[in-house]
């Protein structure tokens, strides 16, 4: 074949036609691809350019023109992209490129060139503007010179401003503040490493918020969407507030679940709450059995102050403090209406007005306290002890936050000294740590979450049997079932504590499930708490597909969680090695696993009360709780009640007789 006619083949094959216009004698010539491209029969082009005009698109005819001129009298390129109208009304985007040619003279006699139908990716290009338009986060295009060359509808509002063009634009001219700011730093940093990047950063007034942005490589620039956070950022803020609050809330709860002794106990608040909440602190006793004045029920027992060179001053000042005392001072008013007591400000002077004339007197003019805070802590149906809290005058006063912190502080404190006084005297302290662990669970629109707790049939066979359900900072619900080795008081207090460590740890550090375990390890270990303890801990995420939630655990040496799929199938969250039981050694090697469930099912946490007993092991206990959960799969299905689903499973897995306690907990992903 002659290599003109392969040419020829080829070029029609492409989709591509030919025009030649003689500049001379004005005469059109279109092959016929172009004929057929323009929608226009041989017989009826008149092969004048006024015929092409006719088929242009109005709005487009003056840039044509423009282009075909520029081309004419230079003698150089010609390029155009233009709509044409079809016979049918249909309209069709054409590329058309070209280039005049010079005669004896130098000037153009002839535009010769080619065009083809490219529609189908103006259609495209034109759908993604659309999307770009309709989608509710902001988006511009910045070219390699920084100059805007497109930003959604959305991007105009948020960025308004500042300016109302943002096309056209260079960015650092536009927005001088983001000059040397995260913004530049990361733009930058795509240009030049061709890596995505996403990051969070504040503009200053007058847009003054904080935006989410994500910019990404194009071969001519950059691209960018961002949203406004700025609500999120305050929310953020005041989580982490909430966070420091969590972690000294776990604070005490450590130092008060450390020991059974009220008075080791309570002290040790006085350098939890120093200086996170107050400059110096005093904590006191009250007792019931005293008798006589008011003054002779007291005893400090625990103090501490933020200055080293102040502690002297404090350790004198508390060993006169409650016999200088007068009936008209806070301690006092305190006591008798059960209420706190605020000094907003002149503490000081207050202070030294309420106590009789002496050393104590002399010691608070040098403590020179500027506000303070007297707190009753509560036992059950009694004022057990009382929080005294000063700060100096180089703090705010205690503000709501500050009181609504120290009140859920003395409340804990009131609980942790009654429950130690209850134990002293011999009462059923089991039964109260029982109670304590039938707290309801936390709430959530995402799913269902049911517990259980029943004790063993003889009450002094306590055991350390654990349930727990709360959010981490970053809003993943974290579910643990534990048990303490043993079936006795000292089994159930050793619960108490690891229940507190780990749930304190967990919210604290924000940590997954493994490296929690490895925390609550060390914990047992440095506080030589000397017991051993098996857990399954259950970190629920928000999935990587919708309709799913990710499942993240570890066990340390606990039967392995079941999970009803939502087909109504049974399957056990077991890793590859089990974990050691917490308590044996630090174990930084903890195994984390995940799975992602699709909503509709069921994750189960129980002990081992639920499927291991004397006459039957553990392995005949799982396939059993198996074959129940198959049978019961309906029950906890969407629609149905998870509650009647765990008594069911409760009442048809437990003998009448119970030789152990057994917890469980349910959670249906919805």
């Amino acid at each position: 074949m002659h290599p003109s006619v392969r040419w020829g083949r080829a070029v029609a094959a492409s989709g591509i036609g030919a025009f030649d216009w003689d500049l001379v004698t004005g005469e059109l010539r279109w092959d016929d691809r172009l004929l057929e491209l323009f929608g226009v029969e041989p017989e009826a082009f008149s092969g004048t350019i006024a015929a092409f005009e006719a088929v242009v698109h109005p709005d487009d005819r003056a840039r044509v023109d423009a282009a075909q001129r520029t081309a004419i009298s230079t003698c150089g390129d010609y390029a155009a992209e233009y709509r044409v109208v079809l016979p049918d009304g249909l309209t069709r985007w054409v590329v058309a490129r070209g280039r005049a040619l010079a005669g004896p003279d130098g000037a153009a006699v002839r535009l010769l060139g080619a065009a083809f139908d490219n529609t189908v990716v103006q259609d495209g290009e034109a759908r993604v503007q659309r999307v770009l338009e309709a989608m509710p986060t902001a988006f511009f295009h910045l070219d390699q010179q920084w100059r805007f060359t497109y930003a959604n509808r959305v991007a105009h509002e948020l960025l308004g401003g500042v300016t109302e063009e943002l096309v056209g634009g260079v960015i650092w001219e536009l927005f001088p503040a983001a000059v040397g700011s995260e913004f530049e730093r990361h733009y930058r940093g795509v240009a030049e490493s061709g890596e995505p990047v996403s990051f969070d950063a504040y503009y200053p007034p007058p847009l003054d918020a904080w935006y989410e942005v994500r910019a990404w490589p194009t071969p001519d620039g950059i691209s960018v969407y961002f949203n406004d956070v700025t609500d999120r950022h305050a929310a953020q803020q005041l989580l982490a507030r909430d966070s420091r609050r969590t972690a000294m809330i776990a604070a005490v709860s450590e130092s008060l679940t450390g020991t059974l002794d009220p008075e080791v106990g309570v002290s040790r608040l006085a350098q939890v709450l120093v200086p996170e909440v107050a400059d110096w602190c005093v904590v006191t006793l009250v007792s019931e059995t005293a008798r006589g004045d008011w003054r002779e029920r007291l005893r400090d027992v625990g103090w501490w102050h933020s200055d080293p060179a102040r502690r002297p001053d404090l350790d004198r000042y508390a060993a006169l403090r409650v016999s200088s005392l007068t009936d008209a001072s806070f301690v006092a008013r305190a006591l008798s209406t059960d209420a706190p007591m605020l000094v907003g400000s002149g503490a000081t002077a207050a202070i030294e007005r309420v106590l009789v004339p002496g050393e104590a007197r002399e010691l608070v003019q040098g403590l020179l306290p500027e506000s303070a805070v007297v707190v009753p802590l509560h036992g059950r149906g009694r004022t057990v002890g009382l929080l005294t809290l000063f700060r100096g005058a180089d703090r705010p006063t205690f503000d709501g936050d500050d009181l609504e912190l120290v009140r859920e502080v003395a409340v804990r404190a009131g609980v942790h000294v009654d429950n130690a006084r209850l134990y002293a005297e011999q009462r059923d302290l089991a039964a109260a740590l029982q109670r304590s662990m039938m707290t309801a669970p936390p709430q959530s629109e995402e799913l269902d979450l049911v517990v259980r707790y029943e004790a063993a049939a003889q009450a002094a066979q306590v055991g350390g049997d654990w349930y727990d359900a709360f959010r981490q900072r970053d809003g993943s619900m974290v579910v643990v079932i534990g048990d303490v080795v043993g079936h006795d008081v000292a089994a159930a207090a050793a619960m108490g504590q690891i229940r507190s460590l780990l749930r304190g740890i967990a919210v604290h550090t924000g940590d997954g499930p493994a490296a929690v375990l490895h925390g609550v390890d060390e914990a047992i270990e440095v506080l030589d708490l000397a017991t051993t303890a098996t857990a399954a801990v259950v970190r629920l995420e928000r999935g990587s597909e919708p309709g799913t939630t990710r499942v993240r655990w570890s066990n340390a040496g606990h039967p392995p969680p079941a999970v009803v799929d939502h087909a109504g199938e049974v399957h056990f969250l077991a890793g590859e090695e089990p974990g050691l039981l917490l308590g044996l050694q630090p174990d930084p090697g903890r195994e984390e696993s995940v799975v992602e469930l699709p909503h509709g099912s069921t994750l189960l946490l129980y002990t081992d009360g639920l499927v291991e007993r004397r006459d039957q092991s553990i392995d005949v206990g799982l396939k059993l709780l198996a074959d129940r959960l198959a049978d019961l799969a309906d029950l906890a299905g969407e629609g149905h009640d998870l509650e009647t689903f765990c008594d069911e499973l409760l009442h048809q897995m437990l003998p009448g007789r119970r030789e152990d306690d057994v917890a469980l907990v349910a959670v249906h992903l919805r």
